[in-house]
């Protein structure tokens, strides 16, 4: 699957290597692209997933702020709650297109 902005490619991974939590999917941090930076001050505290680190992403037309998520260090129970261990998994704004 790939996370696809004004046709930049974020990330790309196999769907087997992605998590879907609560509808977003998550791509490993391996598959996660220079453009995508962990620059964004935006802060978020999920009740059961813990605190949220947002990126921008940097294209060639300018930046586009907080396009994007991970959990660095999801609070405990959260992984056996998903079923995998998320920590760092990157998921993606509704602007992002996400394909197949």
């Amino acid at each position: 699957m790939k996370a696809v902005l004004n046709d930049t490619v974020l990330a790309e991974a196999s769907t087997e290597d992605l998590v879907k939590i609560e509808g977003n999917w998550y791509f490993p941090p391996s598959s996660i692209r220079d453009e995508l930076t962990p620059t964004s001050p935006t802060q978020y505290r999920c009740s059961w997933k813990g605190d949220a680190q947002y990126f921008n992403a940097a294209l060639p037309d300018g930046e586009r702020a907080d396009v994007a998520w991970s959990y660095p260090d999801p609070l405990a129970g959260a992984a056996d709650r998903v079923g995998k261990d998320f920590s760092g998994y990157v998921a993606f704004d509704r602007s992002i297109e996400i394909t197949e």
